[in-house]
């Protein structure tokens, strides 16, 4: 039997390295033609690449026109692409706020308005949205980048509410922290990267970090027309941290 994912035209913003990627990959290995609207070459040849930056609308515009023409259609659109922030409320200056939020949260906004006409067209459109569990958990020193995350989420359901009539499903992914370039890049600024490791995978209740592959799964879910019953759900793939409440782990 075929995937059900495969022939589908895809769009993954970010699609060149972590979650993105791995969605890429998932995509590929069900045959779906993929596009990727990133900043940086994702250097594969199996993949349509257009070049923007999600905060300037005319490169958004442009990007993903280029990609629904070389695709032939869309079907599908990932909208993971988006920058992390740290810092408690007093942290993070003006410019920092408006800057995060305008790439995570408007950056998703304009590629969906730009899809959408393609969207419509399609018998088995679906748009999924890459959230965080710091949407849904307080978590320290994470102030913008949980603003930025929460309204990816309130974003998702609201356009699922408005899309409903088109024939186009949306759904958010919420992954818990994960095994990422970026974290990577955290732990490397940390006093001891192994020690702060370690804190963020017992953080976990499954014990370790999540893998892009195990995000990529989900999305790959959500985008398959087999789940067309699907829309304005919020799935966690974050070892328990949004649903579970257990004991302290014996050391």
């Amino acid at each position: 039997m075929s995937d059900p994912l495969q022939g589908l035209r895809v769009l993954v913003t970010g699609g060149a390295s972590g979650i993105g990627a791995a969605a890429v990959d998932h995509f590929r290995s069900a045959r779906a033609a993929v596009a990727v609207l990133d900043l940086t070459d994702p250097q594969r040849d199996d993949v349509v690449f257009v070049h923007a930056d999600l905060a300037d609308d005319v490169s958004v515009a442009s990007a993903v026109a280029a990609a629904i023409n070389q695709l032939g259609g869309l079907d599908v659109l990932v909208n993971n692409a988006g920058i992390g922030a740290q810092g408690g409320v007093e942290d993070n200056t003006d410019d920092e706020w408006h800057h995060v939020l305008d790439v995570d949260v408007i950056g998703p906004v304009r590629v969906t308005r730009a899809a959408l006409p393609a969207l419509r067209q399609s018998r088995h459109a679906s748009i999924v949205m890459v959230g965080s569990i710091v949407a849904a958990v307080g978590l320290p020193q994470r102030a913008l980048y949980s603003a930025a995350k929460g309204g990816v989420v309130a974003l998702g359901q609201a356009m699922a509410a408005d899309l409903l009539a088109d024939g186009i499903r949306v759904n958010v992914v919420n992954p818990g922290t994960a095994d990422t370039p970026w974290i990577n890049r955290l732990l490397a600024s940390a006093d001891d990267p192994v020690a702060t490791r370690r804190a963020l995978e017992q953080r976990q209740p499954h014990g370790r970090l999540v893998s892009p592959a195990e995000v990529a799964a989900a999305i790959g879910y959500l985008a398959s027309p087999t789940s067309g019953s699907t829309t304005g759900a919020v799935l966690a793939v974050d070892g328990g941290v949004t649903g579970l409440r257990l004991p302290p782990r014996q050391t």
